[in-house]
């Protein structure tokens, strides 16, 4: 089973998702249901959480590390703070070109700034504490990689969302049950998920949502930082 819940409770919670207001995720959507394209997006119910979370934060500045065809990044900038922006960072070809396509065509080129390149490369170069909210959803084999660099990356109170990390539920499983090709992500996501949750500058929790979903608050300073 490639889902990590019941196929039929997933079928119900995706049959609520609502029509995107953007004409663009709508197209996104549409393109991927038909099959007409195969583009990695977040879920419906992932982008649906999201956009609650991101309700209640107000993030005025956000960072994306994986921006794929600019879904999700197009999705978060409607819930931007005034005067907010996204950085993005990607590094294939293929997804930069229909990334930057669908950001023009959202007329956000302004709002979401588009960094080319490996994320390991980038983000050292990037300010500290400049984040109140970093949405990682990248290669899973990075995610323990890039850990120490969103932490240092996000402002106190920040919030930090790491999609599929449960990888459609092997991480669950023991190495041995897992293909030998899969067992090197296998044991990185298992050690991302243990660092987030015995670390004491992070407070996480790991929900069962979508292809898992770990959320993260930085703590430190005050409510008003």
């Amino acid at each position: 089973m490639s889902e990590i819940n019941y196929s039929y409770i997933v079928e119900y919670i995706r049959a609520l998702h609502p029509v995107p207001s953007s004409s663009i995720l709508l197209e996104i959507e549409n393109k991927i249901a038909r099959e007409i394209e195969h583009w990695p997006i977040i879920k419906p119910e992932v982008a649906d959480f999201i956009k609650v979370l991101l309700s209640l934060i107000k993030p005025t500045h956000i960072l994306e590390i994986g921006a794929a065809v600019g879904y999700s990044s197009i999705l978060m900038s409607e819930f931007l703070n005034k005067d907010g922006h996204i950085t993005t960072i990607e590094r294939f070809p293929y997804m930069l070109d229909r990334a930057k396509d669908n950001i023009k065509k959202a007329n956000l080129e302004e709002t979401i700034t588009l960094l080319e390149g490996d994320a390991s490369d980038i983000l050292p170069t990037l300010a500290t504490h400049q984040y109140d909210l970093i949405f990682m959803d990248c290669a899973k084999g990075q995610y323990i990689h890039f850990l120490p660099e969103c932490i240092r990356l996000l402002k106190p109170n920040g919030l930090l969302i790491t999609d599929n990390v449960l990888h459609k539920g092997t991480v669950a499983r023991s190495r041995y049950l897992i293909d030998r090709r899969q067992r090197t992500t296998h044991s990185r996501l298992r050690d991302f998920l243990w660092t987030i949750t015995h670390c004491d500058e992070l407070r996480s929790s790991v929900l069962p949502v979508g292809d898992g979903i770990a959320l993260s608050f930085k703590i430190g300073g005050n409510t008003n930082d």
